[in-house]
């Protein structure tokens, strides 16, 4: 960490006034047993997150966007490069991670209620009751789902029941919260609605967010910056700096000239890759 030290003192003044990064990938590759030999998944992937940033990804489908994001929970090694998170290298799944995944109807415990599924970690890290209680109960009030609080998933809409699997996330408080295509399966009113809440929310707890998705407009209507991956194998093919301010509309925003130019150049860029 010395030689990011140094880097740091050295830059300009306006570099200098950036957020530090919580998350730092250097010459990341990874690579999966293939007809007897290997494939070569993730080439070189070099990024930092800054501290409290909403980083989006996208990428074409097969580009690794879900193997990258497996990388930064922790759930699968880099054969190759390091990923540093707030300096130390990860080696495994954290409680400072947290992950959200596309498919909530696996990701819930259907014998569990509401307020159940979202204890559920908290009872893993050994919660003391009464913060655990208090942590679900604010949960339920600010993701809309206290009239919910003691119904079970399979009584619940899908944007409801992904409501709950960001509620069981946030309430462990994770300094990293990561979104694998977490609002492809909603419709189109829930899922703005969603994109606008979780957006609120990271925000207000200074969450620091990677967020996949397959939606170039999702993307730059949610992030700070876009990273476009490209294929075969995955690697880092442009990044973009939003630049809209916040908070965003939906309606709005996706009229403002810079939203307009980025769609355009994401668009040609995947269509090139």
């Amino acid at each position: 960490m010395e030689r990011v030290k140094l880097e740091l003192v050295a830059a300009s003044p306006a570099a200098s006034a950036q957020p530090p990064s919580a998350l730092s990938l250097r010459g990341v590759s990874v690579s999966f047993p293939a007809d007897g030999g290997s494939r070569l998944v993730l080439s070189d992937i070099s990024f930092q997150v800054r501290d409290g940033e909403f980083l989006c990804i996208v990428g074409p489908s097969g580009c690794g966007k879900t193997t990258l994001l497996r990388v930064l929970a922790g759930l699968i090694g880099a054969g190759r490069g390091e990923v540093l998170f707030k300096g130390e290298p990860v080696a495994g799944p954290s409680r400072d991670r947290a992950i959200v995944f596309q498919d909530y109807s696996k990701a819930l415990l259907p014998w569990r209620t509401v307020s159940g599924n979202i204890a559920l970690g908290l009872e893993g890290c050994g919660v003391p009751r009464e913060e655990a209680a208090a942590r679900v109960e604010a949960l339920l009030e600010r993701m809309s789902l206290r009239h919910t609080a003691r119904q079970f998933p399979s009584q619940l809409s899908g944007g409801m029941q992904q409501r709950v699997q960001i509620a069981r996330c946030l309430a462990q408080q994770p300094a990293l919260l990561l979104m694998d295509e977490p609002f492809g399966a909603l419709d189109a009113i829930t899922r703005q609605a969603l994109q606008d809440e979780v957006a609120r929310l990271a925000a207000e707890q200074r969450t620091t967010v990677v967020f996949i998705t397959h939606d170039l407009e999702e993307a730059i209507y949610l992030g700070d910056r876009v990273i476009v991956l490209a294929t075969n194998p995955g690697r880092v093919a442009d990044t973009i700096e939003v630049g809209i301010p916040r908070p965003r509309s939906q309606l709005d925003t996706r009229e403002d000239g810079r939203f307009l130019a980025h769609r355009h150049r994401l668009f040609g860029l995947l269509q090139g890759s």
